[in-house]
């Protein structure tokens, strides 16, 4: 092919914007087709985007239909393991918001059924082009930093109002959106906290409180402790609730720290890696000596979803890594069920994670809801500015 024809399944907040970028930004793609159930989302459609661009009010009739050669999914959670295996054995590429889905067990049966398949498939990190952590992620893999011991990330600034929550039904509620501030705002760290380090934590203990600033029934405020094979610690702790919010990513290694804050990366580097100096050192007090080093970073903040995009054109049409492969969002998926979990049952969570126990206790948040809350008037939000 010498162009990607792009086919989106939900043009609400993200959707909306990726049919924008498809238009106007990315190089050898094409938007062909969008589908949506919402009657009102294709009459904007209509009047906003080229005529050539074909409507569905169903996914049979799109997937039918032959009009792309990708799909692009941004519905709500729940759907896109479903959708993106029905994608796949209608013979599609496919490319999926974040994140992967909503319990892992579904993302498994996703993940295989791309590889069966033997398509493309991505997903939406887009801050995986942020070159802040695309330099972290070189500093600890090659070394740099030395052994992990300990991780950091303090990420309360994603403050959400009471009228977002009411901007539509299906949100911070357990049956429509699965989950709160881990399943919605906090995709991207999870991802990023494992990529960047290049582990998995062997166990996780949680702590959610639901609805406590905000009037929903799902998490949104969290504090996480795991702990990593190599002995290695770490914490995460998350809010939709505080202003003004904090974003700090911390990384001590036994040759220095390195911080991720306010756009720059700063690395605190030992002249000798700290347990060289413990068994050397005789003088008592003291410590290894410390260079502080600002690493320069270009390129602001990289070319997030344009760039994710455009990455995954670029796979289809000349065979470019992807730097977001689909089966790699169950990782930051994991992390999430299983802080629920740890939550849920007031307990360690060890990983693997037991995805049937998860599922479970997710059906049961489910059918045991009495949750109602008063929905605002809807439609679109708009995400420029957001992840």
């Amino acid at each position: 092919m010498n162009k990607v024809r792009f086919g989106i399944i939900g043009i609400g907040n993200m959707g909306t914007s990726h049919a924008r970028d498809l238009v106007q930004d990315i190089k050898g793609a094409e938007l062909t087709a969008v589908c949506d159930h919402n009657p009102e989302r294709l009459k904007w459609a209509k009047e906003h985007l080229p005529d050539t661009v074909q409507l569905f009010d169903n996914t049979e009739s799109l997937f039918a239909s032959q009009a792309m050669d990708a799909v692009m999914i941004a519905t709500p959670h729940y759907d896109h393991p479903t959708l993106a295996v029905q994608a796949f054995e209608s013979g599609y590429h496919v490319l999926i918001e974040k994140p992967a889905g909503v319990y892992t067990k579904a993302v498994r049966a996703m993940n295989e059924a791309a590889v069966k398949a033997g398509k493309q498939f991505g997903i939406m990190y887009n801050q995986r082009t942020n070159p802040l952590y695309a330099k972290l992620r070189d500093l600890v893999l090659s070394g740099e930093l030395g052994t992990i011991r300990r991780t950091n990330w303090i990420i309360t600034d994603w403050y959400r109002s009471q009228s977002y929550y009411n901007s539509g039904g299906w949100r911070a509620t357990w049956a429509g959106e699965g989950g709160g501030v881990l399943l919605n705002q906090d995709p991207h760290q999870l991802d990023l906290w494992q990529w960047t380090i290049g582990m998995m934590p062997t166990r996780v203990r949680a702590f959610c409180h639901f609805g406590k600033y905000r009037n929903i029934e799902v998490e949104d405020d969290v504090t996480a402790y795991v702990e990593y094979e190599n002995g290695a610690t770490g914490l995460f702790v998350t809010t939709t609730g505080e202003a003004p919010g904090t974003n700090r990513f911390e990384l001590t290694g036994d040759n220095g720290k390195i911080v991720v804050e306010d756009g720059k990366l700063t690395f605190w580097r030992l002249r000798v890696p700290e347990s060289q100096f413990n068994a050397e050192y005789t003088g008592g007090f003291g410590q290894p000596e410390c260079w502080k080093c600002d690493i320069p970073v270009s390129g602001g903040s990289g070319t997030q979803h344009q760039g994710i995009l455009q990455n995954f054109t670029n796979a289809l049409l000349h065979g470019e890594p992807l730097l977001a492969p689909g089966e790699e969002g169950i990782h930051g998926l994991t992390l999430s069920n299983a802080m629920h979990l740890s939550a849920w049952t007031e307990d360690w969570v060890d990983l693997p994670l037991n995805e049937d126990l998860f599922y479970e206790k997710l059906q049961e948040k489910i059918n045991t809801s009495v949750f109602r809350k008063e929905n605002g008037a809807g439609g679109v939000l708009d995400v420029k500015g957001t992840y």
